[in-house]
């Protein structure tokens, strides 16, 4: 019954797809073109899909980890040797990016820093973290040097140590607005080397003070990547995971993590503000945002950096809204009284479109910054190549993958908010009631995820 519900739904999205054939590219030639059919036709098919899945999803069964399947990959000595190793190349790599950041060529496409820190160390891990999980506990160098130090000590080295519970999240998601949501998206200091490995610098001196003063807690609540990465790695259709100094994978459905509550309401903003800020990044590419943005400008008087921010605040505090009258509408609908708790329990069901757009909207920047880096390495050895990835895909096949990525994101979303809610009511009828504003909201943002890609080249 389970797969019969399943195939359904990936028989709307394939029909879907073949109806709509051919929507905008990030790092690629952007050139005007016809749609293959009216954007409304789309839109709405779109839509449709996304409720044919709801509507299927209520003949799934009631525990979306049944069909797990754990394996062992290595033992505790390989594991060990595996992790010191990467660890080591690691904080090797991070000094390098820093060195190059202060003294190399100061142009953001002749210098590893600016390519490594905003494309590959952000993105490029968030691909990673999609498919396997989050490499970060391994990959950060601050981790590196603080588990150097414990094992030095033999003990888990804090001056204070305690739980920071009490956080909440909210230093890691104010540190993901600041780096994310405006650094990168909004000023120049991904353009510049020198300002990005100061920037590198801070990060690292910030995260190791919180190591050292109150214990590994801190990663939790502090660390913006490692929180953002940590998140997307719930929809991971295979989990890479450390567990009594063994390393394991987990073969589970995309969405069988995202059905599991978040521990707080600052995790709740975390995972909405990930899927604004990854949407707003697309947005400001549009005319649209350049007419409101000289609009808003002139009537608040404040530069265009400042007016800028100022969009992006109040489009997340919109964002923030919606979900709140979402989860009010849920929690009423599925008779429960407690809207935080439903809050925390159907957020991360969001987190497959999270991916989604990030797939969608970052991975061609991923694979031409991945060459140049290559390019650059290999310069250093006097050898003088260069790659062209991409040099064979035309803006319609891409925008033909991301309206099939866009459009299966929300299918999987959809199926986690229906695990999401059954668990938070543990009766189907209540469920599927609750259900039905997740559903909407979901329909409503697969409509305006494909809108925004379609704005800059689509005729």
């Amino acid at each position: 019954m389970r797969g019969r519900a399943l195939r359904r739904a990936v028989w709307a999205v394939v029909s879907l797809l073949v109806t709509a054939g051919t929507v905008s590219a990030h790092q690629i030639q952007a050139s005007r073109f016809a749609a293959p059919i009216p954007l409304g036709y789309l839109y709405a098919g779109a839509g449709v899909t996304v409720l044919v899945t709801a509507a299927a999803s209520a003949r799934l069964v009631s525990d979306p980890t049944a069909d797990e399947r754990t394996h062992a990959v290595l033992g505790r000595r390989a594991t060990r040797a595996l992790v010191a190793g990467v660890q080591l190349l690691a904080v090797a790599g991070f000094a390098v990016v820093l060195y190059r950041g202060f003294v190399g060529r100061q142009i953001r496409a002749a210098n590893v820093a600016t390519l490594m820190t905003w494309v590959l160390a952000v993105h490029g891990l968030a691909l990673v973290a999609a498919l396997v999980g989050s490499p970060w506990r391994v990959l950060a160098p601050w981790n590196a040097l603080y588990d150097w130090l414990c094992r030095l000590e033999g003990r888990a080295v804090a001056l204070r140590e305690r739980d920071v519970a009490w956080l909440g999240g909210w230093p890691a998601l104010a540190g993901f607005l600041l780096l994310v949501g405006v650094l990168e998206n909004l000023t120049v200091v991904p353009e510049s080397p020198s300002k990005t490995a100061a920037l590198l610098a801070a990060y690292t001196l910030w995260m190791l003070a919180g190591l050292l003063v109150v214990g590994p807690t801190w990663r939790e609540h502090a660390d913006p990547v490692g929180v953002f990465l940590a998140l997307l790695g719930r929809v991971a259709p295979i989990a890479v995971h450390r567990r009594d100094s063994r390393l394991g994978a987990t073969l589970r459905a995309p969405w069988a993590a995202c059905a599991r509550p978040v521990a707080s309401v600052g995790r709740v903003a975390f995972v909405v503000a990930t899927v604004y800020t990854i949407s707003f990044d697309g947005f400001t590419s549009t005319p649209q945002f350049q007419a409101l943005l000289v609009g808003a400008h002139g009537l608040l008087g404040i530069s265009y950096t400042a007016t800028e921010i100022a969009l992006y605040l109040a489009g997340f505090t919109g964002f923030l809204a919606a979900f709140a009258l979402t989860a009010v509408l849920v929690d009423r609908l599925g008779g429960g009284h407690d809207v935080v708790a439903t809050a925390r329990h159907i957020a991360p069901s969001v987190l497959p479109i999270a991916v989604v757009y990030e797939v969608a909207h970052y991975s061609t920047a991923v694979v031409t910054s991945a060459a140049r880096v290559a390019e650059l390495a290999l310069a250093g050895i006097g050898l003088d190549v260069a790659f062209a990835p991409l040099a064979w895909l035309s803006v319609p096949t891409y925008w033909g993958f991301e309206v099939v990525v866009i459009v299966a994101g929300h299918v999987v979303a959809v199926v986690a908010a229906h695990y999401a809610t059954l668990r938070r009511y543990d009766d189907r009828t209540r469920a599927w009631r609750a259900h039905g504003p997740l559903v909407a909201l979901m329909v409503a943002y697969t409509v305006l995820s494909l809108w925004i890609v379609s704005r800059p080249v689509v005729s």
